[in-house]
């Protein structure tokens, strides 16, 4: 077959849809591994507290002064020194992770690829020196961003529905 100036764009539009089409599904297959990627990082930043494993908690909070998070009581945690000033209460033997409950997530991605935020409902239950000490039907909110290629919690907000 002879190839003329009239067969390349021909097979150009033709293949045109078989690339798109392709470039899609791996655009879409890389954007579920990324929200996986987020939601073990969001899960990790509660789960860590059964085992009481620092190391995993730190693995996914942001190591600066730009951390925020925000509690229900009103409470403000400004950077990542302040958040360690909590871990004599979570260390503390009378403070028992008893499970958590994740419920309605939701993870959007920016399209730089670097900033994530998310939503959902979190029970998180705990105890302290036998009672209970949990936040349930929580809305919680945060911001994530990817350093150096792992998602990392820059910022969070927890709060109560006043019905």
């Amino acid at each position: 077959m002879k190839i003329t100036q009239f067969s390349i764009p021909i097979v150009a539009v033709l293949l045109f849809p078989v690339l798109i089409s392709e470039s899609c599904r791996k655009a879409n297959s890389d954007s579920e591994k990324e929200k996986m990627s987020i939601e073990f990082t969001i899960r990790s930043s509660i789960g860590w507290a059964a085992n009481k494993d620092l190391g995993l908690l730190y693995s996914v909070i942001a190591d600066d002064p730009g951390y925020l998070e925000v509690h229900p009581s009103g409470n403000v945690v400004k950077g990542i020194s302040e958040f360690r000033k909590n871990e004599d209460i979570w260390m503390d033997p009378r403070f028992r992770a008893v499970g958590y409950k994740i419920s309605d997530i939701q993870i959007s991605i920016s399209q730089s690829g670097t900033v994530a935020w998310w939503y959902c409902i979190l029970d998180d239950i705990n105890e302290w020196d036998g009672e209970p000490a949990s936040w349930e039907n929580t809305r919680w909110t945060g911001v994530l961003e990817k350093r150096e290629g792992k998602w990392v919690i820059v910022q969070m907000h927890f709060s109560f529905a006043m019905d």
